[in-house]
């Protein structure tokens, strides 16, 4: 892979733990942190979230809140 099509795909995905609070849909379930669509190079082990119930989680590791949407 080429390094300008490596720095795309960088790109594209969101940096972990960049924000204290997420939203997300029922669709993205399960929930964990960092979410699928993180780079996660710098990142902590990942950890899935129970936010069905409440409708809102915290991460143990990096306290980001996560906010069910639907």
């Amino acid at each position: 892979m080429t390094t300008d099509r490596k720095s795309a795909q960088s790109e594209a995905k969101q940096t972990a733990n960049a924000e204290r609070q997420y939203r997300v849909s029922r669709s993205e379930l399960p929930l964990s942190c960092p979410t699928p669509e993180m780079a996660l190079w710098d990142s902590h082990p990942r950890v899935y979230l129970p936010i069905e119930k409440t409708g809102e989680a915290t991460c143990p590791y990096c306290s980001a809140r996560f906010v069910l949407d639907d």
